[in-house]
């Protein structure tokens, strides 16, 4: 089994900065990428960003490119979602998920954090 864990969240005014993590725990091992996701309410849920398991390609949603940066730290197996420039359509809940393959689905995911910004 897969542990994943959130945290960084909260309420920023826009334009602000907040980092978010996410600690992986369990069987991590060979998985291929790990990810973030986000959920504003009433919506379905959207990809962020995306990082391989050895850091090497990043991906990232049309709407964040620019202003969030998504990067692992191997020896804390953490991944960490920058988020700049914040803007109240940012607010959601947040997630990070890990893919175990590059055919598979995300197949574990964190509880989520909220990010709420104000305008």
């Amino acid at each position: 089994q897969v542990q994943l864990v959130e945290s960084g969240g909260g309420l920023v005014q826009a334009g602000g900065s907040l980092r978010l993590s996410c600690a992986a725990s369990g069987r991590t091992f060979g998985s291929y990428a790990m990810g973030w996701f986000r959920q504003a309410p009433g919506k379905e849920r959207e990809f962020v960003a995306t990082i391989t398991w050895s850091g090497s390609r990043t991906s990232y949603a049309d709407s964040v490119k620019g202003r969030f940066t998504i990067s692992r730290d191997n020896a804390k197996n953490t991944v960490y979602l920058q988020m700049n420039s914040l803007k109240p359509e940012d607010t959601a809940v947040y997630y990070c998920a890990i893919k175990k393959s590059l055919g598979s689905p995300y197949n574990y995911w964190g509880q989520g954090t909220q990010v709420t910004v104000s305008s």
